[in-house]
């Protein structure tokens, strides 16, 4: 799990410390048996649902609607997936989707848009998604090219959505669309969606390397009510990045998390397998691999918690540091998961080996809020711009 010595570091209090320790505990004793890797679908209902009953679902939502703190804390989200993220990748993802899945809704929706939606989503009673992606729109938000459209009563809605996280068990369906207020990301809304309003449909599942709930959406003049609108119409790309600001550390966290487990598997075979008469433990490459391993997580970490703690101090944006945290937090993780495989030799390439699993699962994070090339991009404009700014001061 996460070292006692970083979580002694003054990024965290003494409830994060608590917290910490009870997750762990419970997730050793209670995940494994809820997953079954042949039936994702099974498996994250089954997760949400103990989260749910177990209450670690309320650091997901705000204050009012009966969360953890006032506002999302996101060192307690850091520290869930980083948590869950070593004892399995399906119970990570199914947890960081409540809180994707629910997070404009909790910062921008009027107080009847959180009632109907945000206490579901905490007890562990309903699922959320957030659909943003589109076939030629991922990365590029202000490309998509899904339509909503006025019409009397509400809004038509029109186009397709891919790589939807939940796509096909979600209960409420955080949906992006173009209203066209203005060009480009400025003329983008967000909407509500059930699966049980006309004109949705599944029209394909996904499967991918590390399965998990992946499908992806069609909209045929499909009606929304007046009240599926969140917040003001032209404001949902704002929205989105607003949400993705808070959530982007977590994807972070959740690599470090796959990354300590990784550590932690190749550290047991290293002492116990022997090679030349002795552990494999005594090689100095081995000592190599395992030093530029722990060097690189305790960077991660480090970073991951940099940035969640200056959002929970009030920092407006922090989409600099948390786009570092993701770049070096992801990249390092891979680099950690793949060299635990070497350490195992053959036997890190079989399947059902724990580090033959996170070598699958880590690699959709170095995508997926972001690819490691998107946040290069927004480190590099936001140091540009802050030194514009430091010129024009000085």
């Amino acid at each position: 799990m996460l070292p006692a010595d970083l979580l002694a570091l003054p990024f965290f209090e003494d409830r994060h410390r608590d917290y910490a320790a009870r997750l762990a505990e419970w997730a050793a004793r209670e995940v494994p048996p809820l997953v079954d890797h042949h039936d994702v679908d099974g498996s994250c209902r089954r997760l949400v649902a103990a989260m749910g009953a177990a209450r670690w679902l309320r650091a997901c939502v705000p204050g009012d609607q009966g969360g953890l703190t006032e506002n999302l804390d996101v060192r307690t989200l850091c520290i869930t997936r980083a948590t869950l993220g070593y004892v399995e990748g399906l119970a990570d993802f199914a947890f960081a989707m409540q809180g994707l899945g629910t997070g404009v809704i909790s910062l921008f929706g009027t107080a009847a848009q959180k009632a109907a939606a945000c206490p579901p989503v905490r007890d562990g009673t309903a699922i959320a998604a957030f659909a943003l992606s589109e076939p030629d729109a991922g990365s590029d938000v202000a490309a998509l090219s899904t339509t909503a459209t006025k019409v009397d009563g509400g809004w038509r809605l029109d186009g397709t959505k891919t790589w939807i996280s939940n796509g096909g068990i979600a209960d409420r369906y955080v949906v992006f669309a173009r209203t066209g207020e203005a060009p480009g990301a400025r003329g983008i809304s967000a909407f509500i969606v059930t699966p049980d309003m006309p004109g949705f449909t599944v029209a394909e599942r996904i499967d991918v390397i590390a399965p998990h709930p992946l499908a992806t959406l069609k909209f045929d003049d499909c009606r929304l009510p007046e009240d599926a609108l969140i917040g003001k119409p032209g404001g949902g790309f704002a929205m989105a990045m607003a949400n993705l600001d808070i959530f982007r550390p977590t994807v972070a966290a959740a690599a470090l998390g796959m990354g300590y487990r990784a550590l932690d598997e190749a550290t047991r075979r290293a002492k116990d397998r022997h090679m030349f008469g002795a552990p494999l433990a005594d090689l100095q490459l081995t000592q190599a691999s395992l030093a530029d391993s722990v060097a690189e997580l305790e960077a991660s970490a480090l970073l991951v918690f940099r940035a969640a703690w200056a959002k929970d101090q009030g920092k407006p944006r922090i989409t600099k540091e948390a786009a570092i945290a993701k770049m070096v937090a992801t990249e390092n993780a891979q680099k950690v998961i793949d060299r635990a495989i070497q350490v195992f030799g053959g036997l890190g390439v079989k399947k059902g080996e724990k580090v033959e699993e996170l070598y699958r699962e880590i690699r959709a994070l170095r995508i997926y809020e972001g690819a490691t090339e998107v946040q290069k991009v927004v480190i590099a404009r936001a140091h540009l711009a802050e030194a514009e700014v430091a010129k024009v001061a000085g």
